[in-house]
């Protein structure tokens, strides 16, 4: 289980934020190694805006926007499968086909499922062998080499710039108070009473 924002529904996708006391999941923030805070942080950034989607409207949820890939489902998507082929590179494994290419419509509660998923298994494979180690990543016909380091920060930022997009998109639904993503936010969220 996992930070749970305590939503209630209301009009246009609104919630009621989660307090400290209503998160279902508040893991001790790590204070020191960057390893841990990449993956703690991102997972639970990632799980809040999941949270967040989960009482919107299915209209709400695929509304078409001119910023990141075009709806929050969409982005939401991306990002879990970008996790996904990032991590498949990481374990050395076969490229499997992408989530965000079969057209399918999934469910808030689908995604999270996913996420879960692809983040336990990102980081287990992040921790399975050392940071400087090399892997190859073939795209477009060209091949590509990276230490697991660079992927792993990679995979984190690059999910940090689309919740970003997911943030804006839900402020133009009108969810407020948007939920909180930062690593400040995170930190702030683990070290209150």
């Amino acid at each position: 289980m996992h930070v749970l924002a305590h939503c209630e529904r209301k009009p246009q996708g609104a919630y009621a934020p989660a307090t400290t006391a209503d998160l279902a999941y508040n893991p001790a923030m790590p204070t020191s190694n960057p390893l841990d805070i990449l993956l703690a942080h991102d997972r639970w950034a990632t799980r809040q805006i999941l949270d967040v989607c989960a009482p919107l409207t299915e209209e709400l949820f695929h509304k078409r926007f001119e910023m990141g890939l075009g709806s929050l489902h969409d982005t939401l998507t991306h990002m879990l499968a970008a996790q996904q082929a990032w991590t498949q590179i990481l374990a050395l494994q076969e490229p499997k086909p992408r989530i965000d290419q079969d057209r399918k419509k999934r469910t808030v509660a689908e995604l999270i499922e996913i996420h879960e998923s692809s983040a336990s298994e990102l980081a287990g494979e992040v921790r399975r062998l050392p940071l400087d180690q090399m892997v190859t990543r073939t795209r477009e016909g060209k091949t590509y080499q990276f230490t697991r380091g660079a992927v792993l920060t990679h995979v984190t930022t690059h999910a940090m710039h689309h919740r970003a997009q997911c943030l804006n998109m839900l402020r133009h639904v009108g969810v407020k108070p948007l939920p909180p993503s930062s690593v400040v936010e995170w930190t702030r969220m683990a070290d209150a009473p």
